[in-house]
C-alpha cells in the first residue's frame, strides 16, 4: 500500500495499491493512472464520487489499474490501517524471502554486524527497557560490562541506574543525533570504553537505541552512517512488531470465535488445528499482591505481565499437548488444548501440567488458573470456557487453597458466588436472625455473629469453637445463649442452622483480615 504524494515523483512497487489523497479531477486521475500503469500498480483509490468520462475510462483500460472510489465520510487513516492489517494478514505464515534495505526482514543480528562493520566497533541494539534485541560480533573487544550485558541479554540494573542518574536516557531520547557517553565511575572499572548511542525512532515514537563501544570519537562519515543505519533498524523493528501483533491478533480472534461456539467456531477450530477432537479450556490470569506485600504497579506493567504469561503458557502447553492454542482475551489468557476422548483423566492431567508451569515461571504476582470441563464438540467449548471462568472466579475470591482449580472441584463455591450476585442484583439485604445479630453487634460492639459462625463451622463443638475465638468455653456458651435470645434463632433446628450458614456465606463472612475493622 502506497500513499500518493503529488509533490514527489512516485515510484510504487509492483502490485501496489495506491491511495490518491487529494486527487479528484478526471484529467488528474487519468494522468496518474497512466503513470501507475507503467509501474505495474494494482489499483488506485480516490475520493468518491468519481466522474467517469471517456478519457478516464480509456486510461483505466490502457493502464490495467483498477480505479476504486472511497465513500465520503470514510477516513483515509482508517482505510490505511485496515489495508495494512489485511495485507499483513496474508503475510502470516508466509515463509518467502523478504528484505528491507538489502537485509533479510527482521534479521537484527545481521543489521548489528553490518553497523559494527561501518563503525568499526561492537554494537548492541536495545529496546526501551535496555533489553538486548541483537548484538554484533567482536564483543570480546569491549569491556566487562558489555560482556555481562550480552550474557544476560539485558543491561545490568546497576549500570542503568547510573545512566538514569546521569541523565543519559533523557538526553538520548531528546536528541536526534548520536550522543557520547563517558565511562562510568564505578569500582571495579567494568565500563572502560566510552559509548556512542543513538535513539531509534519511527516518527515521534522511540523504538529503542543503538549502542557502540568505541575507542575514539566517531568521524563525520561514521556518524552519518549511524544515523542512516538507525532508520533502517526502525523499519525492521516496525516490521517485526507488525508481524507479531497481527499474528497474535489473528490467533486471539480465532480463539475467541471458537470459545463463543457460534457459527464460525468449527472453522476457527479447523484453522487452529483443533477440529474433530475433544478439547479442554484453561483460563489464566495474574493477580496483584498489593494486599499482602504492599506492591504497586502501573496498568501498563500489568498488561505486559499478562501478555508475557500468556506467551509463556502457550510455549509450555505446546510442548505437552500436540495441539493447543493460547490467546490473551481481555485480562484473561485462554488456552484450548486437545485431549484424547478415550482417556478420562484429561482434567487431572491439565492440573498437573498447569502446576508444573506455575512452578517454573518467575512472577512477582500470584497466578491463578481455572480449568473447565471436557468438550467433545465445538458446541461444548462455550460450556468449558464458562466453567474455567467460574473456577477462576472462585480462585480470585480466595475460596481455594491452591492457584489451580477444576470447575468440578469448586462447583458448589461457584454456585454460591452466583447466588450472591443474584441477591446483590436484586438488592436483597440480610434478614431474619442474621440481620438482627448484625444490628446488635454494630450497636453494642459485641461479637455474636462471629460466635455463631464459629459454632456452625465447628459443627456445634463448643470446645473447638471457643479455641478458634480464644475464648473460655463457659464464655462461649453464654454468648450462644445470648445470640439465640437476640437473633431469635433455634440452633436445634437443622433448617435454621442451614439458613444461617448459607446467609453468612453469601455475605462473604468471615471477611478477610485486611477487611476487618
Amino acid at each position: 500500500m502506497v500513499i500518493h504524494d503529488p509533490l514527489d515523483e512516485p515510484a510504487p512497487p509492483r502490485r501496489a495499491l495506491v491511495l490518491g489523497v487529494g486527487v479528484h479531477e478526471p484529467a488528474e486521475v487519468a494522468a496518474l493512472l497512466t503513470e501507475l500503469g507503467e509501474h505495474g500498480a494494482a489499483g488506485l483509490v480516490v475520493r468518491a464520487p468519481v466522474t467517469l468520462d471517456e478519457q478516464l475510462a480509456t486510461a483505466v483500460d490502457r493502464s490495467g489499474v483498477a480505479l476504486l472510489g472511497l465513500t465520503r465520510g470514510a477516513s483515509w487513516t482508517q482505510l490505511a490501517a485496515m489495508l495494512r492489517s489485511l495485507i499483513a494478514e496474508g503475510d502470516v505464515g508466509d515463509t518467502g524471502p523478504e528484505t528491507l534495505g538489502g537485509m533479510p526482514s527482521g534479521d537484527l543480528f545481521a543489521l548489528a554486524n553490518a553497523i559494527a562493520t561501518l563503525l568499526d566497533a561492537p554494537v548492541t541494539i536495545e529496546d526501551r527497557n535496555s533489553r538486548v534485541l541483537a548484538f554484533s560480533g567482536r564483543q570480546d573487544e569491549a569491556d566487562p560490562s558489555r560482556i555481562a550485558t550480552i550474557l544476560g541479554r539485558q543491561v545490568p540494573q546497576r549500570f542503568t541506574r547510573v545512566l538514569e542518574e546521569r541523565g543519559v536516557f533523557h538526553e538520548l531520547y531528546r536528541s536526534d543525533d548520536p550522543i557520547e557517553v563517558a565511562p562510568m565511575p564505578v569500582e571495579p572499572p567494568e565500563i572502560a570504553l566510552p559509548r556512542v548511542a543513538l535513539a531509534i525512532r519511527a516518527g515521534d515514537e522511540i523504538l529503542g537505541s543503538i549502542w557502540a563501544a568505541v575507542r575514539s570519537p566517531l568521524s563525520t562519515e561514521r556518524t552519518q552512517a549511524l544515523r542512516d543505519a538507525a532508520k533502517l533498524v526502525a523499519l525492521h523493528l516496525l516490521r517485526l512488531r507488525a508481524g507479531a501483533d497481527v499474528e497474535r491478533r489473528l490467533r486471539a480472534d480465532l480463539v475467541a470465535t471458537a470459545l463463543e461456539a457460534g457459527p464460525g467456531a468449527a472453522d476457527a477450530l479447523t484453522r487452529l488445528g483443533l477440529a474433530d477432537q475433544s478439547c479442554l479450556v484453561l483460563a489464566l490470569t495474574p493477580v496483584g499482591r498489593a494486599e499482602d506485600e504492599g506492591l504497586t504497579a502501573t496498568h501498563a506493567q500489568l498488561v505486559a505481565e499478562r501478555q508475557r504469561l500468556a506467551d509463556a503458557f502457550s510455549m509450555h502447553l505446546s510442548a505437552v499437548y500436540p495441539r493447543s492454542a493460547v490467546a490473551l482475551i481481555g485480562d484473561v489468557g485462554y488456552g484450548i488444548v486437545g485431549c484424547r476422548a478415550d482417556r478420562g483423566d484429561a482434567e487431572q492431567r491439565a492440573v498437573l501440567v498447569t502446576r508444573e508451569f506455575l512452578g517454573r515461571i518467575g512472577s512477582s504476582r500470584r497466578v491463578l488458573v481455572g480449568i473447565g470441563s471436557v468438550a467433545h464438540d465445538h458446541a461444548g467449548l462455550a460450556r468449558s470456557r464458562a466453567g474455567a471462568d467460574r473456577a477462576l472466579r472462585v480462585l480470585r475470591r480466595g475460596r481455594a487453597a491452591t492457584g489451580v482449580a477444576r470447575i468440578s472441584e469448586v462447583h458448589v463455591e461457584a454456585l454460591l458466588i452466583e447466588l450472591a450476585d443474584l441477591a446483590t442484583a436484586r438488592g436483597d439485604a440480610p434478614s431474619g436472625p442474621v440481620a438482627r445479630l448484625l444490628a446488635y453487634d454494630a450497636k453494642r460492639r459485641t461479637c455474636l455473629v462471629e460466635t455463631l459462625h464459629a459454632w456452625l463451622t465447628a459443627f456445634g463443638d463448643v470446645a473447638a469453637a471457643s479455641v478458634t475465638l480464644h475464648t473460655h468455653p463457659n464464655t462461649f456458651r453464654y454468648r450462644l445463649r445470648r445470640l439465640t435470645e437476640v437473633g431469635g434463632i433455634d440452633l436445634t433446628d437443622p433448617d435454621a442452622r442451614f439458613a444461617a450458614m448459607l446467609e453468612l456465606r453469601l455475605m462473604g463472612y468471615p471477611p478477610r483480615s485486611a477487611d476487618r475493622p
